[in-house]
């Protein structure tokens, strides 16, 4: 199974959640640690994202791009 990270690695604050992967820092850990909790991760990062997207967060890809250009 894929990781979801997009190497983007910013964290909201508030929630902890990646702007890029929508994953927790704890998940991140989970996912090469625990393969089984895997799917369960890859099941709620959808709505994350689109929860900090509706709050006026730049996510996803186009955090990437934003990351990018502030290198």
């Amino acid at each position: 199974m894929e990781r979801p990270c997009i190497k983007v690695c910013d964290f909201d604050e508030q929630s902890g959640w990646c702007r890029g992967c929508g994953m927790t820092k704890p998940e991140r850990k989970a996912w090469k640690r625990v393969p089984a909790y895997r799917e369960a991760i890859l099941t709620g990062l959808p709505a994350r994202l689109s929860a900090m997207e509706m709050a006026g967060h730049v996510v996803g890809e186009a955090a990437k791009r934003r990351k990018s250009d502030k290198a």
